[in-house]
């Protein structure tokens, strides 16, 4: 019961690696509000409730101002609290050639990815700061640490709430609230699904994650583990950092696998 007494807010839990993080924060006695537009919210709190914890499921945008704040008020009034906030929404703005995308295309991708997790932070923090602290965790990504993993909207998202938790962690020095972000590599979520799809009907699934050195995409519940220990006192002295569950892909400069053995 890592999380016993808490209070969480976890946005994108309709499925992945939000849905994995707020099922497992249910299970480490969290109450979890659990947030995002598609329908699968409603089958997260099920299973959640299910299993003897306490859910909220809001279908709403968490790129929506008003939203967010209507979110942690709800946290407050009715489960007492708000100690733990993981603004892990995000899409991935396709893989259009740089110069056929727009500035529309770019807005989107920024609005839900970066300005997103800004709100999380902001509102959450301002609770969490009067309350004796907090955590809050965003979803970044290894595309945010360096170019190759994904589209240049996407890759600079990421990159943006990288510098956001570095940032706000010290505006919000003194303050007891921590902010981190989890830089995932490839994981197997309803985002990347298309491509894993592709993969298995050309029977080429193997090479996933092949550039790695486990040698294979991740699972959401290996990221909601890590977010479950940046949600827990047991991370309390951890501030201000992005952390890679990539399986090593960060590590390395590209190589052809099996070249430098």
């Amino acid at each position: 019961m890592r999380l016993a007494g808490k209070r969480a807010i976890v946005t994108g839990a309709a499925s992945g690696i939000g849905r994995a993080s707020a099922i497992l924060f249910a299970r480490e006695g969290a109450q979890v509000i659990a947030v995002d537009l598609a329908e699968g919210v409603e089958a997260t709190r099920d299973e959640i409730a299910k299993a003897g914890g306490r859910c909220i499921a809001r279908r709403a945008d968490a790129a929506d101002e008003s939203v967010v704040k209507s979110l942690v008020e709800t946290s407050v009034r009715e489960l007492g609290g708000l100690e733990v906030v993981f603004a892990n929404a995000g899409v991935s703005g396709g893989l259009l050639p740089f110069f056929e995308q727009t500035a529309e295309d770019w807005e989107r991708v920024l609005r839900v990815n970066l300005i997103g997790p800004f709100l999380a932070v902001r509102h959450g923090a301002l609770h969490m700061r009067a309350h004796g602290g907090g955590s809050i965790i965003c979803t970044a990504s290894v595309a945010g640490l360096r170019s190759g993993a994904g589209g240049s909207s996407y890759s600079a998202s990421k990159a943006g709430v990288i510098s956001l938790v570095q940032t706000s962690a010290n505006q919000l020095a003194g303050t007891g609230v921590r902010v981190n972000a989890i830089c995932p590599g490839l994981i197997e979520t309803g985002m990347t699904k298309p491509m894993f799809d592709a993969a298995r009907a050309r029977g080429s699934e193997k090479k996933i994650g092949q550039l790695n050195p486990l040698r294979r995409p991740g699972q959401p519940i290996e990221l909601a583990r890590m977010a479950l220990f940046l949600a827990s006192d047991e991370a309390s002295y951890v501030n201000g950092q992005a952390i890679a569950v990539d399986g090593g892909l960060s590590s390395s400069h590209p190589v052809v696998p099996g070249k430098l053995a």
